[in-house]
């Protein structure tokens, strides 16, 4: 049976395929010859996945891949040459040599972009349907992976919110029998399309090999998901000719089945035999070859031709440019005959305000619709319908969530519930959030928001206590936000929901009953600029989040000792404000800094590291770092207590700076 409309239809689609197939032998071969670096996966003989499935696509359509993503993105319409000088690395590339073959993207295609990490686009998916469906423009997401995705956590928490939200995706799994070097046979105890019936997700299988199979087979998804009714599951049985890898030795496979396997499924062969069928002859296909080598020659010319990116473009596309705020909302206005609120309130105020300003705006995380584990979100769910929204606790999902949505145009907030839950989402902030601008070449930017919260001293244990703030500071990319004061909580979420970056904005959970005003609509704290809280002549102090609140008290005791001493709240980790730290220690010549993450590695041992290089003319004392044990927080009270730093402890240190 002939599953396209007519011969023309399918001759276009041979075309497209064969695109795909020159493209990637001739990928394979610069590879060979070093003109192409790094790592290569090509797709050769899954061609007819690729643009069956997107026969129906449109182009606002969004499409997220894998590391085996080149017929993809050229069967969502990337220009040849553009994918040729990404691999090469050239500045003419689709990310401008920054993402390379694993990471190809064009978001005004719809390319949400291939990915290096397997099964990391799916979350991302959920983000970008989202996006779709609340636009409700009848756009869909197509997100592709492979059979191994299927073992990966972020496949099962992006399922499972996407089934649960009735969210436009079609989980297009192309399955080529093998997960890197192992038969999937080996890898799943129930067949692959078996996974949708456990989130109520109806499931097709279609003939990979066969692009009139794979087109007609997925032309009713396309409508049954635009139309509204949640996400599809379609596997596509299909072949991989290469290895997981260009070079891989395919040790694990036998050589003549894999032949066999070959000849008898190759899609370019069977798509041409029934083109002759329909009376298109040799003449035509051979025109269509020469017009396809002449394009892929062309792409191979260009990227040769074009440039290098310069040297010192190394640091470019890494963050979006900072809104920068008039005078005016840099100013502290409180009513004078208000009464003074929690902190915990203020926060609400912030997100209260944010989501009135701006309707691209919306909440997500475990319980926020119910108030959060602390209450703080309560009632706001009421207040703006659909855009304050619980989830499963699903973390990965929560924060591919924002990536995809932020990439959409959206500006979601979403909660972390614990700051020491990070591990367990922590590729889609490290190698999607942080790198994706990056990545794409400044194409995108994320303006998302994760908030968080932490704190020791209530007993809560190893798993409930961590500072992780340095862990996050280290990943370019990320900016990391922690406020101490009610009004630095205010301006500065404010601010970091306003801003075009990834912004990790880290409450102390000890402060959220810590009384103040309430700083006025207007009011912002600027991104990157630390704050001197307590000005002094003999030494900084600098510290962030409660510890700024125990150097206050532990200055006022210095004072009692006449040490005069100069107080620094940083605020924002990263980026770090050098410039207010390094003027400070011009002039009192001694630094303490305090934290009350584990003392060891912490960011305590950057700002050391700067005094004694960028300071070390300023120095007439070593640097004293404070901060906890290097031991995971202990339950028990007496330990904790010994094990966590205070204003003593800060006052010790100066002592010993002092003394020298």
């Amino acid at each position: 049976m002939f599953r396209l409309v007519n011969g023309e239809e399918v001759l276009c689609a041979y075309e497209k395929m064969l695109l795909i197939r020159v493209m990637e032998e001739r990928i394979s071969a610069l590879y060979k010859g070093d003109i192409i670096p790094g790592f290569v996966h090509t797709s050769i003989g899954q061609e007819a996945c690729a643009v069956g499935a997107l026969t129906h696509a449109r182009v606002s359509d969004v499409i997220t891949s894998t590391h085996r993503g080149h017929g993809h993105v050229l069967a969502k319409g990337l220009e040849p040459d553009r994918m040729m000088a990404e691999l090469m690395g050239k500045v003419t590339g689709a990310n401008n040599g920054r993402g390379g073959s694993m990471h190809v993207a064009d978001p005004r295609l719809g390319i949400f972009g291939a990915n290096g990490i397997v099964g990391a686009g799916l979350p991302i998916a959920v983000g970008a349907a989202f996006a779709a469906k609340d636009r409700g423009e009848g756009d869909l997401v197509v997100a592709f992976f492979g059979d191994g995705a299927i073992a990966t956590g972020a496949f099962h928490e992006a399922m499972n919110l996407a089934a649960l939200w009735k969210l436009p995706i079609i989980f297009l799994c192309e399955n080529n029998g093998f997960s890197e070097f192992s038969s999937t046979v080996d890898q799943h105890p129930v067949p692959i399309s078996a996974r949708a019936a456990g989130y109520g997700m109806e499931s097709i299988t279609l003939a990979g090999n066969d692009v009139e199979a794979v087109a007609d087979g997925i032309r009713p998804v396309y409508a049954q998901v635009r139309g509204g009714s949640g996400p599809v599951f379609v596997e596509v049985t299909t072949l991989r000719v290469h290895g997981h890898y260009e070079g891989d030795p395919q040790v694990y496979r036998d050589k003549d089945e894999m032949t066999r396997d070959i000849l008898a499924a190759d899609p370019l062969t069977v798509t041409r035999g029934r083109l002759r069928e329909r009376g298109i002859g040799d003449d035509v296909l051979d025109l269509v070859d020469k017009r396809v080598r002449a394009v892929v020659d062309e792409a191979e010319r260009f990227a040769r031709a074009s440039p290098q990116p310069e040297a010192s473009s190394v640091m470019e596309y890494i963050y979006s440019p900072r809104r920068v705020y008039p005078p005016g909302h840099l100013d502290v206005s409180v009513d004078a005959g208000g009464a003074a609120v929690s902190q915990s309130k203020i926060i609400k105020a912030a997100l209260d305000d944010s989501l009135a300003a701006d309707p691209d705006v919306f909440l997500a995380g475990i319980d926020v619709a119910g108030g959060n584990v602390f209450g703080l979100t309560r009632g706001l769910a009421a207040e703006y319908p659909g855009r304050v929204l619980d989830t499963p606790i699903s973390e990965s999902a929560i924060m591919g969530l924002a990536v995809g949505s932020a990439m959409a145009g959206r500006r979601p907030v979403v909660e972390l519930m614990y700051l020491d839950f990070l591990g367990v989402c922590l590729d889609q902030l490290m190698n999607q959030a942080a790198k994706l601008r990056f990545m794409t070449g400044g194409a995108v930017s994320l303006p998302l928001v994760v908030r968080t919260q932490f704190g020791s001293g209530r007993s809560s244990g190893g798993q409930h206590s961590q500072s992780l703030e340095a862990l996050l500071a280290h990943i370019p990319g990320l900016t990391v936000l922690m406020p101490s004061s009610g009004a630095d909580a205010y301006g500065l979420l404010r601010a970091a929901i306003e801003d075009d970056n990834p912004v990790m904005f880290i409450e102390h959970r000890l402060l959220y009953e810590k009384k103040s005003s309430l700083p006025s609509k207007d009011f912002r704290v600027p991104i990157g600029k630390a704050a001197v809280t307590r000005p002094g002549s003999d030494v900084t102090i600098v510290s962030w989040s409660r510890m700024a609140m125990h150097a206050l008290v532990a200055a006022q005791t210095l004072t009692e000792e006449g040490i005069d001493a100069e107080v620094i709240d940083l605020r924002t980790i990263a980026p770090l404000d050098r410039e207010t730290i390094l003027e400070s220690f011009g002039r009192t010549n001694r630094m303490v800094v305090a934290q009350e993450a584990v003392v060891d590695f912490g960011v305590g041992a950057e700002i050391a590291a700067m005094a004694v290089d960028s300071g070390f003319y300023s120095l007439d004392a070593p640097v004293v770092r404070v901060g906890a044990r290097y031991a995971p927080a202990p339950y028990a009270p007496v330990l904790e207590r010994e094990w966590e730093v205070g204003p003593d402890d800060i006052v010790a240190a100066v002592r010993r700076v002092m003394s020298c």
